[in-house]
Parts: structure tokens; sequence; C-alpha cells
């Protein structure tokens, strides 16, 4: 009984989840997955296992960087510091990030920009909220 009104108890608690340092998490964890694995799972498709150079995984992390940048972003200008540069830059990361996976043999000079326009978006944004910290200008309708 007390361990279910511990799980009810957790469920009401009010958990806010930083979506910049999700969002340079993923990148990180999609650079990784693009600079390291090669070098570190050579071993895995002996196993049967084929992460490498599996085209629907590098969709699904693209896909996934997009999705919660895009969310992350928006939220930083819309509520705290209506600043288009985190926006920019992320838009220039990901569009080398999405060139990556059509020019293989280019792959990792796209990756570099890429990752590093992601990572760099998120931290400006985040830096951009901290100082804003909800400071709006008299055009904010919320």
């Amino acid at each position: 009984m007390l361990q279910l009104l511990t799980f009810a108890y957790l469920f009401k608690m009010n958990f806010k989840i930083n979506w910049d340092a999700l969002g340079v998490a993923t990148s990180f964890a999609c650079a990784l997955h693009c600079a390291l694995l090669p070098l570190v799972f050579t071993s895995l498709p002996v196993f049967g296992i084929n992460v490498i150079e599996n085209f629907g995984f590098e969709i699904s992390m693209v896909i996934l960087a997009f999705a919660i940048g895009i969310y992350s972003l928006y939220h930083g200008y819309k509520k705290h510091h209506h600043n288009l540069l985190p926006i920019v830059i992320f838009i220039a990361g990901f569009i080398f990030l999405v060139l990556k996976l059509f020019f293989i043999d280019y792959e990792n000079w796209l990756l570099i920009p890429g990752v590093t326009g992601i990572i760099a978006a998120h931290l400006i944004n985040y830096r951009s909220c901290k100082i804003h910290n909800h400071a709006h200008a008299d055009d904010c309708d919320h």
C-alpha cells in the first residue's frame, strides 16, 4: 500500500524538462553514433547487430534531434528571449545533418558543422533564456 501511495505521489510531482539540455544530449549522442560507433562497435555485425550503417536508425536520430530542437528553440523564442539567432543556427546545422544522409562520401565533413551548429543553437538558446528570464518586450501577447 505504501508503494502505491509513493507511486501516486510521484505522478503528482511537477517534472520540468530542460529541452535545451535534452537537445544537446541528443545531438551529442548523434555525434557519438556517427564518429565513435564505427571504431568501438566494429564487431557488432558478428552478432547480427547493424547500427553502424543503419539508415533507419540515422533517420530516427535526425528526426529526434529536429523534434526536440524545434520545440526547445521555439519555446525559448516565444516565452523568453525573442531572438531568432538560435533558430537560424539550428536550421543551418540541421541542413548539414540532412545533407550528411545523402552525401555519404562527405559524411564526416558534413557531420562536424551540423552537430556543432545544433549544439551551439541549444547553448545560445539556453543562455538567452537564463539571461532574459521572462523579460518580455511590449509586443508580447503572453
